[in-house]
C-alpha cells in the first residue's frame, strides 16, 4: 500500500476513512482516518475558491400589503407541517459571500475556526485533496486510482454519529432521521436546508425537485379523480353504451377467429363498453389539455425554485470546476503512451496535451451503436413475443369445450399478457441498467461528469423503449392491420392479427398502462429499494462479524467505532437510479394520461412513500455521500422538458386515433339526423355477406341462435373509419 497522502491531526468533523483489507496479515480490515487542520482547510478553500460568508450583510426586502398578509396566514396554517429543525437566526438578513482568501481573512465572520467550515465543506476539501494527491501506483492520481487498483477497498466521509438511541447527543443525522427519514412524518415538509447542509447541494436539489413534483401531483390527482367521477356519473346517460347493451338490437358480429369461433352478439360486450366510457369521455380531452399545461407549469415552477435555492445557497456564481481525469481514462492513456514508446522524460505540460482520440475510442463507439440497436430490437422482440402469445392463446382457448372459457377468452388473454409483459419489463430494466453502465465504461469518458451524462442518456433511452414499447403498440398499432372478413391479415398460418375490444383499444391501453405503472412502482421502486439494500447490509454485517471473531478483538466487537458502522453500510452509487425511476413515472403520468386519468393519483401515493423511503435510505442504509456543489439538476431537466413536449403530441394522437371522441363528434354534427348520438353504433358497423367467407374459415358446428346471412364488423371504427369518411 503505497501513497503520498498525508494524515494530519484535526477535527472530528472533517474525518474521512480509507479502508483496506490486509490479506497477508492477521488483522483483517485496517482503517486510515484522515483529518484536515485549519491550515489545510484554509489553503484548499482558497485554492478551490469556495465562497464563505463575510461580515457584510444586506437586508432582504419583505413583501408588503396583501401579499404579506397572505404569507403570514399561510405560515400559520402550515406551522404543523414544518419540520422541527433549527432555522436561520435572521431570515430578513442575507450574508454576502466571497471566495475565501487568507490575505483578506479580516473580511470573514470567523467566530470559531473549528466551526467556520461546515461539515459539507470540510468533507469536500478532504475529497479534493485525496483526488489530486499523486500516488506510486502505476503513476496514477488520487484515491480513485488506488481503489481501482485494489490498494484501498473504499474511501468515504463518516456520518456524524448514530441516527437513533437514547443518548442526548442530537447530531444532524439523528435530527434528519427524526424529522425527515421516518414514515411517521410523511405529512411534513422536507428540511431542504438541513439536507443540503448534511449531504451537499446536489442531493439537496434532488430532494427539492422530488418534493415539488410530489406537491404538483396533488392538483392533477384532484382533477383526475373529478374526470373519473364524471365518467361514472354519465355512464347511464351514454347513448352508444346503451345501444351496445340493448339486447333488442340484433348486431350479429363476425367470428373473432377462423373455423373454431362462432358468431356473437354485440350486446355481450356490454361490460367492456360501459367500462370504456369511464376513461373515454369528453372530460378526457379536457384532462389531456390540463396535463399539458400542468407539465409546463411544473417545469417553470421548478426553474423558479431552482433559482431561489441557488440564490440562498450561494450557487449563482458557481463555475464548473475543472475535473480530473477518471482512473480508467488515465490507465488507457498510459497504455497508449507505452504503446507509442513515448513514456520517457516528458514534462507535465506535454502529458496534459496528450489525450485519447476518436481512433482510440472507435471500438467503444462501434460496440455502443451495435449493442444499443440490439437492445432496442430486443425490447421490440419482447413486445412481438407477447403479441404472438395473445394470438396463439386466444386461438387455443377458442378451441375449448368449456363455454365459460370461450366466453372469457379476451379477459384471460389480456390479463395474462399484461402480467407477462410486466415481468419482461422488470427483467430487461435490470439488464439495461447494467448494459448502459458497461457501454459507457468502454467509451472511456474523460471525467466523471461526462461519464454520468452519457450513462444517463443511454440508460434513459433503453428504459424508455422498454417501458413504453408495449403501450405504444396498444395505443397506435393494435387493431389497425386486421383486415376485413374474407381478407384478414395473418401473422402465422391460421392465426389472425388481434383486434381491439368492441369498446375500442382505449380500455386495453388503460389496463396496460395501469398494470405496468403500478407493478413497476410496487415491485421495482419499493420492494427492490427496501429489500436489496437491507440484504446487502446484512451480508456486510455478517462478513464483518466473522472478521471480528478472527481478530479476537473483544473491545472492538462490543464497542464498534463509527467507521466500522459506516463500513457495513452500502456504498453510495449516485443519484441516477433515483432520478430515473421518477422520470419514467413522469412519463407514465404525462404521455398517456388521456387513457388513464387516475395515473397522477397512484403516482402521488407512491411518491409520498418514495420521499421517506429515499430519505431513510440516505440516512440509515448508505454511507455518507461526497458533498458535491451543483447549481441545477443537469441533463435531467432537458429530459423532463422533452417528455413534456412529447406528451402533448402523444395525447393528441391518443384522442385522435385511439379514442372514439372524434368519430362521435363527426357523427353527431355531420351524420346524425337529430344532432344526438342515437344510431352511432349502427353507423360505425359494416355488414358482410357470410357466403363470401373463404372456404374453411366458416364457423364449424355453429350454435348461434339464428341463421346468419350477414354479420357485422367494426373494422371501420376509429382511424380507418375517419379516413374512409374524409376521402
Amino acid at each position: 500500500m503505497q501513497s503520498n497522502a498525508t494524515c494530519a491531526g484535526g477535527q472530528q468533523l472533517s474525518t474521512w476513512l480509507c479502508s483496506c483489507e490486509m490479506k497477508n496479515k492477521s488483522q483483517g480490515l485496517s482503517f486510515v482516518r484522515i483529518h484536515a487542520p485549519w491550515q489545510v482547510l484554509s489553503r484548499e478553500a482558497e485554492l478551490l475558491k469556495i465562497k464563505m460568508p463575510t461580515k457584510k450583510m444586506y437586508e432582504i426586502t419583505e413583501e408588503k400589503g396583501i401579499l404579506k398578509t397572505l404569507n403570514e396566514i399561510w405560515c400559520k396554517l402550515t406551522e404543523p407541517l414544518q419540520p422541527q429543525v433549527p432555522q436561520q437566526e435572521d431570515t430578513k438578513m442575507k450574508t454576502l459571500s466571497y471566495p475565501f482568501s487568507r490575505e483578506k481573512i479580516y473580511l470573514y465572520n470567523i467566530k470559531d475556526k473549528d466551526t467556520f467550515f461546515d461539515n459539507a465543506t470540510r468533507s469536500r476539501i478532504v475529497r479534493e485533496i485525496l483526488k489530486r494527491t499523486s500516488t506510486k501506483a502505476r503513476n496514477g492520481l488520487g484515491i480513485g486510482t488506488l481503489i481501482a487498483n485494489n490498494v484501498y477497498d473504499a474511501a468515504y466521509p463518516l456520518h456524524d454519529g448514530e441516527y437513533e438511541g437514547q443518548n442526548d447527543d442530537m447530531n444532524e443525522r439523528k435530527l434528519l432521521y427524526q424529522e425527515w427519514a421516518r414514515y411517521g412524518v410523511f405529512y411534513k415538509f422536507q428540511p431542504i436546508d438541513l439536507i443540503r447542509k448534511y449531504f451537499g447541494e446536489k442531493i439537496g436539489l434532488y430532494f427539492a425537485w422530488l418534493g415539488l413534483y410530489t406537491e404538483f401531483l396533488i392538483p392533477s390527482s384532484v382533477v383526475g379523480i373529478i374526470v373519473f367521477l364524471y365518467g361514472c356519473i354519465t355512464i347511464e346517460s351514454d347513448i352508444p353504451s346503451k345501444e351496445m347493451c340493448d339486447q333488442r338490437n340484433a348486431f350479429t358480429m363476425c367470428p373473432l377467429c377462423d373455423k373454431f369461433c362462432d358468431y356473437w352478439n354485440l350486446s355481450s360486450a356490454c361490460a367492456t363498453a360501459r367500462a370504456s366510457h369511464l376513461f373515454d369521455n369528453p372530460a378526457t380531452v379536457f384532462f389531456s389539455i390540463f396535463m399539458a399545461l400542468w407539465a409546463t407549469m411544473f417545469l417553470e415552477q421548478w426553474k423558479r425554485l431552482q433559482m431561489r435555492l441557488s440564490y440562498f445557497w450561494d450557487l449563482t456564481g458557481l463555475e464548473e470546476e475543472e475535473e480530473h481525469p477518471r482512473p480508467e481514462y488515465e490507465t488507457k492513456l498510459l497504455q497508449k503512451k507505452l504503446k507509442n514508446k513515448n513514456i520517457t522524460t516528458e514534462s507535465t505540460n506535454e502529458n496534459e496535451k496528450e489525450k485519447l482520440t476518436w481512433s482510440d475510442r472507435m471500438p467503444g463507439y462501434a460496440a455502443n451503436f451495435g449493442l444499443i440497436l440490439f437492445m432496442i430490437m430486443l425490447a421490440f422482440s419482447a413486445v412481438f413475443g407477447v403479441i404472438v402469445y395473445r394470438i396463439t392463446t386466444a386461438a387455443a382457448l377458442s378451441f375449448s369445450a368449456n363455454e365459460t372459457t370461450r366466453s372469457n377468452v379476451r379477459v384471460t388473454v389480456t390479463a395474462t399478457a399484461v402480467i407477462i409483459n410486466l415481468v419482461v419489463v422488470l427483467i430487461l430494466d435490470e439488464i439495461y441498467g447494467a448494459v448502459a453502465k458497461w457501454l459507457t465504461e468502454i467509451e472511456i469518458p474523460k471525467t466523471e461528469k461526462i461519464f454520468e451524462e452519457r450513462l444517463i442518456l443511454k440508460a434513459f433511452l433503453l428504459k424508455f423503449v422498454n417501458s413504453y414499447a408495449s403501450i405504444f403498440y396498444v395505443a397506435f398499432f393494435k387493431g389497425r392491420f386486421v383486415g376485413r372478413p374474407g381478407r384478414y391479415v395473418y401473422v402465422f398460418e391460421g392465426y389472425r392479427m388481434e383486434e381491439c375490444a368492441p369498446g375500442g383499444c382505449l380500455m386495453e391501453l388503460c389496463i396496460q398502462l395501469s398494470i405496468i405503472m403500478l407493478g413497476k412502482q410496487l415491485i421495482q421502486n419499493n420492494l427492490f429499494e427496501i429489500g436489496i439494500p437491507k440484504l446487502k447490509k446484512l451480508f456486510r454485517k455478517l462478513k464483518d462479524e466473522r472478521t471480528e471473531v478472527k481478530e479476537m478483538d473483544t473491545h472492538q466487537s462490543k464497542n464498534p467505532q463509527q467507521w466500522d458502522l459506516d463500513y457495513i453500510l452500502e456504498p453510495f452509487t449516485g443519484l441516477t437510479p433515483e432520478y430515473m425511476e421518477m422520470i419514467i413515472q413522469f412519463g407514465f403520468v404525462t404521455l398517456f394520461v388521456a387513457s388513464f386519468p387516475l395515473a397522477p393519483v397512484f403516482a402521488l401515493l407512491n411518491n409520498i412513500i418514495e420521499v421517506r423511503l429515499d430519505a431513510k435510505k440516505f440516512v440509515t442504509e448508505l454511507r455518507r455521500p461526497d458533498t458535491v456543489r451543483e447549481k441545477d439538476i443537469g441533463i435531467w431537466y432537458n429530459i423532463l422538458s422533452g417528455i413534456g413536449k412529447l406528451s402533448v403530441i402523444i395525447n393528441a394522437f391518443v384522442i385522435a386515433v385511439t379514442s372514439d371522441f372524434i368519430p362521435r363528434l363527426m357523427y353527431q354534427y355531420a351524420y346524425s339526423q337529430n344532432g344526438t348520438m342515437h344510431g352511432f353504433i349502427n353507423h360505425t358497423l359494416s355488414y358482410f355477406n357470410v357466403s363470401q367467407l373463404k372456404a374453411g374459415t366458416q364457423p364449424e358446428n355453429s350454435l348461434f341462435a339464428q341463421e346468419v346471412s350477414f354479420c357485422s364488423t367494426g373494422w371501420l371504427l376509429f382511424l380507418p373509419y375517419l379516413l374512409n369518411q374524409i376521402f
